[in-house]
């Protein structure tokens, strides 16, 4: 039995959602490096993170449903989709994290000058089309 890797991960808990989702589909899954990543987390980039992996004849279907995943429009409590404000696509990621902004540059200079985990990232939605990265404004 062929194993392939079908996407990689760098925290446990977003690797388990698809894996259960797969699994929900009757597909098959493995989860490889979870326990080093998340007891190291630096180790990530060494070990190339935690890999979901499935059977080599499951994988067409797996892709499928992860099109499907990633096709469906994210919504805010509203139920009213986000856009880019950028190029209104539709395409969007959410919880990117980046060290944009001056905490940002701060906490990525005090996480290489004592070589510790960035003590500040900020979570935003991230543009798949233009690369604009954003915060939803909070409705009252």
């Amino acid at each position: 039995m062929e194993l392939v890797t079908l996407k990689t991960f760098d925290n446990a808990i977003d690797v388990h959602i698809l894996k259960n989702r797969l699994e929900s589909e009757g597909i098959t899954c493995f989860v490889f490096d979870e326990h080093i990543v998340s007891a190291y987390p630096l180790y990530s980039l060494s070990v190339g993170g935690i890999k979901l992996k499935v059977r080599e004849e499951d994988v067409e279907s797996a892709k499928e449903i992860l099109k499907d995943i990633y096709q469906t429009p994210l919504t805010d409590e509203l139920n009213s989709e986000i856009i880019c404000p950028s190029c209104e696509s539709k395409s969007i990621e959410s919880g990117h994290k980046t060290l944009k902004g001056l905490k940002g540059i701060i906490s990525g200079f005090i996480s290489f000058f004592f070589m510790v985990f960035p003590i500040y990232m900020k979570q935003s939605y991230h543009c798949n089309d233009c690369g604009h990265d954003f915060q939803k404004k909070r409705t009252q």
